[in-house]
């Protein structure tokens, strides 16, 4: 995640007979094969994120709490593989830093930044489904709320890389350059190993458990809830698309634990056992790692587009210049159209309030208390 780690394999410069030598310098097929495989990151993240964007900006149906709170992650996914991925690659492969002391600050900042940002997205979600499930009585974020919190995420996700960025600089060595954290009074490479854990748990461990957390009583409320038969259709049909959004989010937060926990056991392990940058396997260990949790800023608009609707007609607007590619009068429609019966976050307060007063005086007729239920449900906003 920094530039620091990829320079201790620096460390392993040999001497065989008296000049210094790479020892991790890999055949030309073998560094076109890397390129291969982190150009598909690069080009498929870039792409399907500014996709995302796009559909979420220009679409007024589309923009949402669940979907502002995903724009924010499609940026921060898009920007680790457009000014990261390429860069960290060159340096792991050419252990020589050659983009200058400035973009090595940068990239000392970006990444830490962009994750920190992504996972809190995330977990911004579960907590307003949560919320909206769970606690359906309380108010909702508005728009400008959830931009606030959207800010107030990228401001703590700069102030967290911001001391990685501070001490980073380049050093010269005889054979090469080279692109570290200099930490002051750091024995023992101490203050480095602290900042790494807690970047571990900022990042990755506490988000992790908040989330597992929300979404296993989301879960336990959505699938355990009755469906109702025809009378309560409506009722069957929202809760079907609270399920789908749930559902949706578990499998990119499944995704990002997936993607992200080798990388961060690759360091922990370093960080106790440095010796192990001596081995000459570990750079092909490394790019692998690498390669894998860099892949978790590509995999989120495959996701989307696979398990949500709108999302996938967005796609299909936007590659509709393809020939395969058709965009009925439908899919024009869902993307536009605004839903009439969306109600601001007050105004279904106040109508879940009167739905819970009327259900409170059936206490007889299982009918009648489904049909009340299918009301509150409905009174709620679908994303």
């Amino acid at each position: 995640m920094n530039g620091e780690t990829e320079a201790d394999l620096n460390e392993s410069e040999v001497s065989a007979n008296g000049t210094l030598a790479n020892a991790f310098a890999q055949p030309a097929w073998q560094v076109g094969l890397w390129a291969i495989a982190y150009s598909v990151i690069i080009l498929t993240a870039v792409s399907g994120n500014v996709i995302v964007v796009w559909i979420i900006l220009a679409h007024q149906r589309m923009r949402t709490v669940t979907n502002y709170f995903l724009l924010s992650l499609a940026v921060g996914d898009a920007s680790m593989a457009a000014f990261n991925t390429a860069f960290n690659f060159i340096y792991a492969v050419h252990n020589d830093w050659y983009f200058g002391p400035h973009y090595c600050r940068f990239q000392n900042l970006l990444p830490i930044t962009a994750v920190f940002a992504s996972i809190y997205s995330m977990t911004a979600i579960a907590l307003d489904r949560y919320i909206a499930i769970i606690h359906p009585l309380k108010p909702r974020l508005s728009s400008s709320s959830t931009k606030l919190v959207i800010g107030v995420i990228w401001f703590l996700a700069l102030a967290l890389a911001f001391p990685q960025c501070f001490y980073a600089r380049i050093v010269q060595s005889e054979s090469r350059v080279i692109c570290k954290v200099d930490w002051p009074g750091d024995v023992g490479g101490q203050h480095q190993l602290t900042y790494q854990l807690v970047v571990i748990i900022l990042t990755y461990l506490l988000p992790l458990i908040v989330m597992g957390v929300a979404y296993t009583k989301v879960g336990k409320t959505l699938w355990a809830s009755e469906i109702p038969g025809d009378s309560t259709k409506r009722y069957s049909e929202h809760l079907n698309a609270k399920r789908k959004v749930v559902k949706m989010m578990i499998v990119v937060v499944l995704t990002f634990a997936f993607c992200w926990l080798p990388y961060h056991l690759y360091f922990i392990l370093a960080s106790f056992k440095k010796d192990i940058y001596y081995e000459t396997y570990i750079q092909q260990v490394y790019l692998g790692i690498f390669w894998l949790a860099m892949s978790s800023t590509m995999y989120n608009p495959i996701i989307y587009c696979c398990l949500n609707n709108r999302f996938r007609i967005g796609f299909k607007r936007a590659f509709r210049w393809c020939p395969f590619v058709h965009v009925s009068p439908y899919d024009q429609q869902e993307l536009t159209t605004v839903v009439s019966f969306r109600m601001t976050c007050s105004s279904t307060y106040t109508g879940n309030r009167m739905e819970t007063m009327v259900t409170s005086h059936i206490d007889s007729n299982h009918d009648e208390t489904e049909e009340a239920k299918a009301k509150f449900i409905t009174s709620q906003t679908i994303l």
